[in-house]
C-alpha cells in the first residue's frame, strides 16, 4: 500500500474537517471531489473571481447526496479578515488555494494580485493560527525560482522573481515560514509546476496553455504559441497537485512540517511537443486538426523558458509519488473539453 492509500484510508477511518479556500477554481474543486468522496467534512471559501460555480455543481453531481451533505459554502473574499475568522472555525486541515494567478495578470494589475495573494495569504495565516488549525497547506509556485538556470530545480536554490505574481508567491512562503517559527504554526507549501486537468477554464485572456489549446483545436481556432515552441514546462496532472495537498495535511513526520515541496512530474515536455500531443487527441474525434500548424510569436514578458522539478524532496518526507504522465492526464483532460464542446 502506498503512503497515499494509506492515508486515504485513515482518513475515511476517522474523517476530520477540512477548508479549502478558492474552492470553486479548478484545484479547489478537484479537492472538494476528492475530499468529499473520501467522508470528509470541507467548508468551502470563494469570491468567484475566477473560479466558477458550475465546478461546485459538477462535483455535487459526482459524489452522493450524504457525501455532499457534508460540504458547507462561504461566499466571500480572503482580503476580509473576518470572512477568513469565520471560514477556519472549529477546522483541522486548511488547504489554500485561493490567489489571483497569472504572471500577465500580475504585470497589468500588481495591486490588485498583492492585495489578494500576500495580504490575503496573511488574513488566512492569522485566522488559521488563531482558530487553532492543525496544518496550514498552501499553492506555493514554481514562479518562485525566476530567473535561476539551473535544472531541474531543487527547493533551497532560487534566483530573482520576474513578475509581480513571482514576488506575492516568495513572500508567502517568508510569511509561513516566519508564522511558524514566532507562532509554532503547522505550515507545508507546495510550490506547483503547472498543474492542468478538468475543470481549467478555457476562456479569459489569462487562461492556461492546455486548456486554451484544447479548447482552440476543438473550435476550429488558432493556436499561438509564445516563442519558438521549445520553452519547456513540468506539466502535472492535478489528481497528482490533490494526492501531494492531503499527503501534506496528515503528515506525522516531524521533518516534513514547515517546509516547501516541488509538486510536478520531474519530467519537462516542450511546447511544440504539447501542441503535439494535444492535437493528435483532439483529431481522434475532429480529423481535421490533424492538418492544424500553431502560429508562433514573440516570448512572452516575465516567463521562464524552461523549467522542471526535483520531486525527490516531497518523495522521501511526504510519500508524493505522482500517478499520472503527461499523456495519461492529457487523455483525460482531452475527454473532459471534447464533453464541453458538445
Amino acid at each position: 500500500m502506498t503512503k497515499y492509500q494509506s492515508a486515504q484510508e485513515r482518513l475515511r477511518t476517522a474523517p476530520r474537517r477540512w477548508l479549502i479556500t478558492g474552492v470553486a477554481g479548478f484545484i479547489g474543486s478537484n479537492l472538494l471531489e476528492t475530499l468529499l468522496s473520501l467522508d470528509q467534512e470541507v467548508v468551502g471559501l470563494d469570491n468567484f473571481a475566477t473560479g466558477h460555480r458550475k465546478n461546485l455543481d459538477i462535483v455535487q453531481s459526482l459524489v452522493t447526496a450524504d457525501q455532499w451533505s457534508r460540504f458547507t459554502f462561504i461566499e466571500g473574499d480572503i482580503t476580509d479578515l473576518e470572512t477568513c475568522r469565520r471560514a477556519t472555525s472549529n477546522v483541522d486541515f486548511v488547504l489554500h488555494q485561493a490567489a489571483l494567478g497569472s504572471v500577465p495578470r500580475s504585470l497589468e494589475n500588481p495591486i490588485r494580485t498583492n492585495e489578494t495573494n500576500i495580504t490575503g495569504f496573511l488574513n488566512m495565516l492569522v485566522a488559521s493560527r488563531d482558530a487553532g488549525v492543525h496544518r496550514f497547506v498552501y499553492a506555493a509556485s514554481s514562479s518562485t525560482y525566476g530567473d535561476h538556470p539551473g535544472l531541474p530545480k531543487v527547493e533551497d536554490r532560487i534566483g530573482k522573481p520576474l513578475s509581480p505574481y513571482a514576488v506575492t508567491k516568495y513572500v508567502n512562503e517568508l510569511y509561513a515560514d516566519v508564522f511558524a517559527r514566532s507562532y509554532g504554526m503547522s505550515t507545508i507549501g507546495l510550490r506547483y509546476f503547472n498543474v492542468f486537468g478538468p475543470r481549467q477554464d478555457p476562456n479569459g485572456a489569462y487562461a492556461a496553455v492546455i486548456p486554451k489549446w484544447f479548447s482552440s483545436l476543438l473550435r476550429g481556432e488558432t493556436v499561438y504559441v509564445n516563442g519558438d515552441g521549445s520553452t519547456s514546462r513540468d506539466f502535472c496532472f492535478v489528481a497528482n497537485t490533490v494526492q501531494a495537498n492531503i499527503l501534506a495535511a496528515v503528515a506525522e513526520d516531524p521533518a516534513a512540517v514547515n517546509q516547501v515541496y516541488n509538486v510536478a512530474l520531474g519530467d519537462r515536455t516542450t511546447l511544440n511537443e504539447l501542441f503535439q500531443y494535444i492535437s493528435d487527441l483532439v483529431a481522434q474525434t475532429k480529423p481535421d486538426v490533424s492538418n492544424a500548424k500553431p502560429v508562433y510569436r514573440d516570448f512572452r514578458g516575465g516567463d521562464v523558458r524552461h523549467s522542471q522539478a526535483d520531486v525527490s524532496k516531497a518523495r522521501t518526507l511526504l510519500g508524493y509519488e505522482p500517478t499520472y504522465r503527461v499523456v495519461e492526464g492529457l487523455r483525460l483532460t482531452s475527454s473532459w473539453y471534447a464533453q464541453l464542446d458538445q
